[in-house]
Parts: C-alpha cells; sequence; structure tokens
C-alpha cells in the first residue's frame, strides 16, 4: 500500500509514473488520469476575480487556488485555477474546470458530496456532466489522497461561499 506524499504531486502534470512493476500504482495512474492532468481548462488566474479562495491538503501540500466571478443569476460566470497537485488531484480540477462555468453553488457541492462519497463510500459516480470523474475510482484504496481529489472542489466552493456573504 502507497503512503505519504503522490508520486507525482505537486507539479504540473507532466511527468511520468517512476514506478514500472508496481501494479497498483499504474492501475492509479492511468494514462486517462494522466491525460486529464496534462490538461486542465481554465488555468491560471482572473485579471479581476469577484473572489479568490486558496485551499491546501496538509497531508500530501497540493494548493488549488481558484479565482471566479459570480453572475447575476448565481451561477459562476468566469473561473480560473492554479492547481500545484498530483495527478488525481489535477485530473479532478480537469473534469471541474470543464464544467464549472454556469454551475450554481448547489451543483457543485452536490458533486463534491457524490465524489467524496463515491471515494469513501463506495457510492455511485457523481452524475451529469461530472460523470468523468469516474476515472478516480481506483483512488478509493488510497485514503491518503482523497483530500488532493477533492482540494479543487473545496477551494471552489469556498470561494463561492465568498461571493455569496460578500453579495
Amino acid at each position: 500500500m502507497p503512503t505519504g506524499k503522490c508520486p507525482l504531486g505537486p507539479q504540473t502534470g507532466r511527468g511520468r509514473v517512476g514506478m514500472a512493476g508496481d501494479e497498483d500504482m499504474i492501475r492509479l495512474y492511468s494514462q486517462r488520469i494522466l491525460a486529464l492532468a496534462a490538461d486542465i481548462p481554465r488555468t491560471g488566474r482572473l485579471e479581476r476575480p469577484q473572489v479568490s479562495a486558496k485551499r491546501r491538503s496538509p497531508l500530501c501540500g497540493s494548493t488549488v487556488t481558484v479565482d471566479l466571478v459570480l453572475g447575476a443569476d448565481g451561477r459562476v460566470a468566469d473561473f480560473r485555477q492554479d492547481v500545484k497537485a498530483c495527478a488525481l488531484g489535477q485530473a479532478s480540477a480537469a473534469v471541474l474546470g470543464r464544467h464549472v462555468v454556469g454551475a450554481s453553488r448547489g451543483e457543485i457541492a452536490a458533486t463534491r458530496d457524490a465524489l467524496a462519497a463515491m471515494l469513501k463510500a463506495d457510492g455511485p459516480v457523481p452524475g451529469a456532466p461530472f460523470e468523468e470523474l469516474a476515472v478516480l475510482e481506483p483512488a478509493k484504496d488510497y485514503r491518503n489522497r482523497h483530500a488532493s481529489i477533492l482540494l479543487a472542489w473545496d477551494a471552489t466552493l469556498a470561494a463561492l461561499d465568498e461571493a455569496m456573504a460578500a453579495a
């Protein structure tokens, strides 16, 4: 069973798994996860965010900073994320980045909770449009990776809460 820090993180997602022969790690860091990690949408920082929030995983040191702007309807109108996490955290952030614009706080929270349940309680894969999070199911057995996987979601919810409190 793996211990300690994620062997790929925190970094930019362009690394290679250096654990050939360790079948569990190869399964965990699938080609699909690595492809998502290498292509995170909406990266960087907004020039004029309405709010920003940063979250850090104390276990592995991963960090995610989220900038966002809410529309008049309370849904995410613009979004950027600065992700410094292992490949699993980056893959999760990639799925979030693909679908966050236009989403409500309730939708983001429900997906975050479904993702946590999938990882921790053998729950179902989160629903559309976030069903691609299924790629992270092999991480169920790696509890020390769960915080990194949830980090972008937690930072986004923190930013949403701050924006709504200021409104």
